[in-house]
């Protein structure tokens, strides 16, 4: 927020679009500062609230060193201390590390196993090094700042570029900590397996983001950045205190069955009208009746394309319930030719046993009604 506040100050008006800019970059830390507080008060024993928590602290440090000593180095006279906020700005790096130990330690703040110590230990040596280098690297702190000129910077390393290759090094072990909850996933059971899985909902989201970038719109991008630090805070939220009030399977399966049958129509429709177009108007291009032609197509094509998907997607990814689907359609069609009701509720129960696997079942048939004597 102190980002935002001064490059706010240092405008002219709340409606251009740099502030609006700013004012988005400042709040996009706030959904992962509530989840860390939330963490800490209601798992204190549990590692990730807190190592969130130093990630906030570290890269909320850095905005408000950055915007701090922005504001007041191209405001002379304003604000005191302008070049040793700049000089605050690679606790950034803490932030970074301690967001890389969250994922290394998700969700129970606990390593998997002690094979993974080294990748911990090299992540604070990686991360106290590029700190390091942050600090000791001459030339300006700021961007376009001349006045922001290091006083600690080494003009030894001025030749020497040790930030990029470290931060390489960096990115390599943040994949090693993703990679690590694959490996906690294979081994996980019961509630741990369920918190896991809601962590990729809010990875994925966060690169979807990425490809907003693309579009080269500044507000844009700060509204994309926004929505996936809230929606990686909320995964990590629910993963640890609500995994329980929600079916994530369920909610995993949807997404994939209407994203997969999204791209799908969008092919079929942009083919048809290509296709139907070409064949129409050859010389005109798009035709009107080729456009209402592909989406009666796409209309027509839904239910039965949504069910061979859903039914791919439950065989790969869903096994279980596609096996308890397949067992009540035979004993379905079974069941329009048997009589024997002892025969039905035999293979009721073994039904009921193979598709829910419940812990005890039993089956109870009412009486039929006794004839009343004669004369009653």
């Amino acid at each position: 927020m102190g980002d935002a506040a001064f490059h706010v100050a240092s405008r002219t008006t709340l409606l251009g679009e740099p502030v609006v800019v700013a004012v988005l970059s400042g709040i996009s830390l706030l959904p992962l500062a509530s989840t860390a507080l939330i963490i800490t008060l209601r798992r204190p024993g549990n590692a990730v609230g807190w190592l969130v928590a130093v990630a906030v602290v570290g890269l909320g440090a850095q905005e408000f060193a950055a915007g701090y000593g922005h504001y007041a180095l191209t405001h002379p006279g304003t604000l005191p201390g302008g070049r040793l906020a700049a000089m605050l700005q690679p606790v950034g790096a803490v932030g970074l590390v301690a967001l890389a130990l969250a994922f290394l330690v998700f969700p129970t703040g606990q390593l998997p196993s002690p094979r993974w110590r080294p990748v911990a230990w090299a992540l604070l040596a990686v991360g106290g090094l590029l700190f390091a280098a942050f600090v000791l690297t001459p030339g300006p702190l700021l961007t376009g700042v001349p006045a922001s000129e290091n006083p600690l910077g080494v003009a030894a390393l001025g030749t020497v570029n040790l930030i990029d290759p470290l931060y390489t090094l960096f990115l390599g072990l943040v994949l090693l900590a993703l990679i690590s909850l694959l490996f906690r996933f294979r081994r996980a059971r019961g509630d741990e397996r369920q918190q896991l899985k809601w962590l990729p909902v809010g990875v994925a989201l966060v690169l979807a983001s990425f490809l907003v970038e693309d579009l080269g719109n500044a507000t844009l991008n700060a509204l994309a950045d926004l929505f996936a630090v809230g929606a990686l805070s909320g995964a990590i939220l629910v993963a640890i205190l609500k995994y329980r009030l929600y079916d994530i399977d369920r909610l995993l399966n949807r997404t994939l069955v209407y994203t997969t049958l999204t791209v799908l129509l969008g092919l079929v429709y942009a083919a048809g009208v290509f296709v139907l177009s070409r064949l129409l108007d050859p010389a005109g291009g798009e035709s009107e009746l080729a456009v209402a032609a592909s989406t009666l197509a796409v209309a027509a094509l839904f239910q039965p394309l949504r069910r061979r998907v859903q039914a791919a997607v439950d065989r790969r990814f869903n096994r279980r319930r596609f096996d308890a689907a397949k067992t009540v359609e035979a004993f379905s069609a079974r069941l329009r030719d048997e009589v024997d009701l002892d025969v039905l509720a035999a293979e009721l129960l073994v039904i009921a046993d193979q598709t829910m696997q419940p812990t005890t079942v039993s089956l109870w048939l009412r009486p039929p009604p006794q004839a009343l004597p004669h004369g009653q």
